[in-house]
């Protein structure tokens, strides 16, 4: 009798197991089908409630999860790194709701890493960046090191003591990875970073000029690439034929429908960026 029971006790611990399991799958749908942005006409105001949406919902779905599901977990993390990155970029003005989202959106990339328990091992033997240095998650690392990055506008001392080669060890293992993801975007997030920081820290506007140019090579329907280009490279260097001329193929690409359409979010933020750029050149 008592194995009968044992046997009908782990059923129904295996019934709502699975159950669990599977309202964690309705929930990465519904996410997933809120943050889809392609195959409809894009409304950039109008997307930032579908957007928090699918963050809210993500959350709600990770703990859901079974332990196995690592990979699962692991890509949901990284959803609600990337999309509350673009939440901050795209819709948020105060400082303390910019800071709460990039704070939000790194401590989901790192807890997507640390799910690979080799990990925790590197860093327990080599230390924090050693680990970064050698996770094999591109698409963590590179959300990783962009909340990061900007969450650290916030916190200049942990910046200067070690914040900032963190974000360089990401974006430069987020390169070794999968230079194409994003549009570029390790080219592109390495590219501004060394234009932007001082040489002491790493910087070079030599070498982020190689990389923005690597960057429209391998996708040039990212506007992004472009924009970045113009403020961080060629505006720094008062190269202003060269700052024309890549607001001037920026703008240029809303032409494009099928180009646009690839990236409408991003590409909508960068025409605006273009657009006010537009009024920084000499006349």
């Amino acid at each position: 009798m008592r194995r009968v029971v044992a046997v009908l006790f782990a059923l129904l611990i295996g019934l709502g197991a699975l159950a669990v399991a599977q309202d964690a799958q309705a929930l990465i749908a519904n996410a997933d089908q809120s943050y889809n942005r392609h195959g409809k006409s894009f409304d950039l105001a109008a997307y930032q409630a579908d957007l928090r949406q699918a963050i809210t919902t993500w959350q709600e779905a990770v703990p859901l999860l079974p332990d196995d599901a690592v990979q699962t977990k692991a890509q949901v993390l990284c959803h609600i790194a990337q999309a509350s990155f673009e939440l901050s970029e795209g819709y948020l003005t105060t400082t303390k709701d910019k800071e709460a989202a990039y704070e939000q959106g790194k401590d989901a990339a790192l807890a997507a890493m640390q799910l690979d328990p080799s990990f925790g091992a590197t860093q327990s033997a080599d230390g924090f960046r050693a680990a970064l240095r050698n996770t094999n998650d591109a698409v963590a690392v590179f959300w990783y090191g962009n909340d990061l990055g900007r969450w650290l506008n916030y916190h200049a001392l942990t910046a200067i003591t070690g914040g900032m080669q963190d974000v360089l060890a990401s974006f430069e293992r987020a390169l070794a990875l999968d230079e194409t993801y994003l549009g570029a975007g390790p080219h592109r997030s390495l590219a501004c970073f060394l234009a932007q920081v001082p040489s002491v820290l790493g910087g070079s506007l030599e070498e982020a000029k190689t990389h923005f140019e690597r960057a429209i090579a391998l996708d040039p329907d990212f506007i992004e690439n472009y924009v970045d280009y113009a403020e961080y490279y060629a505006k720094p260097k008062k190269d202003w034929t060269l700052f024309t001329q890549l607001l001037g193929e920026a703008l240029a690409k809303s032409g494009d429908e099928a180009g646009f359409a690839a990236w409408p979010f991003y590409n909508t933020l960068a025409l605006q960026r273009a657009q006010a750029l537009e009024q920084d050149a000499p006349q």
